[in-house]
């Protein structure tokens, strides 16, 4: 899920520090079809049973990209991934892991920096209309401020209530935020926590009402149809303050690359 600078953004690691979960605020039911490049990451429980608690992005028949948060600390085997579905608890194809590699520099040299990894599954991944690799940023790719981004996944819709996970793929519209005013804004969280140049902003600022969430960590942001960006972490969701936080692929570009 999304880490909270109060909450911890994925479920995955609810129970660490202060950052915040994830989820989709203020959007509206979508279907795979609209984002076939999304996939789900399972958690395994008792070894039978397995729950969505973060979104992940298709790279190629076999390779997902997520957030590290989202991976740190499992092994393959506590893992799962689902792709084809609509729905956070059916449908699709459910995969095993085959390996899981974190960023080398996951939470250094600033927590939550460099939020990124890459699962690839046992089996492979069809080219269809319900599952196909994502296009990712460059290296080079250009973002301006109050650019129209769009994220998706199976998060919480309402913040701070995890009864509120939806079961249908979700999709919001929201805007970039320019990085000074994201890492002034941040300078005042409790604690405070540090935007780097890796990281990518976006939200409605000073509006709120639109946001990821908890159980959206690792999932897309969108602009243009080309992936810019990987949830990560942020304050309470759709803060009108704090704007959500995620991973900026094009510093990620050549690490991906070398590893999907």
């Amino acid at each position: 899920m999304r880490s909270f600078i109060f909450v911890a953004l994925s479920l995955a690691v609810a129970s660490a520090a202060t950052p915040s979960s994830d989820r989709i605020i203020g959007g509206s039911v979508t279907t795979i079809n609209q984002y076939p490049e999304m996939a789900q990451l399972l958690q395994v429980v008792w070894g039978t049973y397995f729950f969505q608690d973060c979104g992940g992005i298709i790279l190629n028949n076999r390779a997902i990209l997520t957030a590290a948060h989202c991976t740190f600390n499992y092994g393959p085997a506590a893992r799962r991934v689902r792709f084809g579905s609509s729905y956070r608890s059916s449908g699709g194809t459910v995969a095993t892991i085959n390996r899981i590699i974190n960023h080398p520099n996951y939470n250094r040299p600033v927590q939550w920096d460099n939020d990124v990894s890459i699962v690839w599954i046992n089996g492979n991944i069809p080219n269809t209309a319900t599952s196909r690799p994502a296009l990712i940023a460059g290296p080079n790719y250009f973002l301006a401020d109050n650019q129209v981004v769009w994220a998706a996944g199976w998060g919480l819709t309402i913040p701070n209530n995890g009864d509120s996970f939806s079961n249908q793929l979700r999709h919001v519209q929201i805007w970039t935020v320019n990085q000074g005013i994201c890492r002034q804004r941040y300078a005042y969280s409790r604690p405070p926590m540090t935007v780097t140049d890796n990281m990518l902003c976006s939200g409605w600022l000073d509006v709120g009402g639109r946001d990821q969430c908890q159980g959206d960590s690792g999932g897309p942001l969108y602009h243009n149809g080309v992936v810019v960006g990987v949830c990560s972490w942020g304050g309470v969701c759709g803060s009108p303050f704090y704007p959500g936080v995620n991973a900026r692929v094009s510093r990620y570009t050549n690490w991906i690359n070398q590893n999907r």
